[in-house]
């Protein structure tokens, strides 16, 4: 009889442990929705914005659309950043009935436009073009600026030169743009590709597969 009453208590355990780890978390909500500038009156997303959830070190960012979508708590702060734009708070509201909350969010430029300024090695401009054309180039000059601009020195340094920060970044936000285009589909092969075909011939033409010593 007791150990009757142990199997019951435990299937009944056993069964409420079960129901309870398939009941979703009711203060856990899907967060979606878009990205916009609305500095003026013509709207237009604002790609890879940051969405960060205040005080816990998580988020996500737009696509290029001005799309996202984060899980979030009930209560939760979130933060929209951009670079050029003025930083934007929202809280997911803590009365919400639903497990889903769709949002567009409006961003302002925060852009500051600096005075030019020119620097000049004389005093005023009219000084600078009297030295300017009273300048001497020796042949010794012209011959280094030749050897300067002669296209293998280019090539040497288009290769060897590493590349800054805003190259590295337009390369990656290419390369992920490229992603984003062929989603869902097989991407096509260059072998088939004209352009392709021509850039090969060209880097073939100039020596670009030549052994290096």
């Amino acid at each position: 009889m007791k150990y009757g009453l142990f199997l019951v208590s435990a299937l009944f355990l056993l069964s409420f442990g079960r129901l309870s780890a398939q009941t979703p978390d009711s203060s856990l909500v899907q967060f979606s929705g878009m990205v916009l500038d609305g500095s003026n009156e013509q709207l237009f997303p604002v790609p890879y914005a940051n969405i960060l959830v205040k005080d816990q070190q998580r988020g996500t960012y737009s696509d290029l659309q001005g799309f996202f979508s984060i899980v979030v708590e009930k209560g939760d702060v979130i933060v929209f950043s951009a670079v050029g734009y003025q930083t934007v708070e929202f809280k997911i509201p803590q009365t919400l009935e639903d497990d889903r909350y769709s949002l567009v969010q409006l961003m302002t430029q925060d852009t500051i436009n600096l005075p030019e300024t020119v620097v000049f090695p004389w005093p005023n401009k009219d000084h600078f073009k009297l030295e300017f054309l009273a300048m001497d180039v020796t042949p010794e000059l012209q011959e280094r600026a030749a050897r300067n601009l002669a296209n293998e020195s280019l090539r040497q340094m288009r290769n060897e030169v590493p590349k800054d920060g805003t190259e590295n970044g337009s390369y990656y936000l290419r390369q992920q743009a490229r992603e984003y285009y062929y989603i869902g589909q097989r991407p096509p092969m260059n072998i088939f590709n004209p352009i392709a075909w021509k850039k090969f011939f060209d880097s073939w033409k100039n020596g670009d597969f030549k052994k290096k010593k």
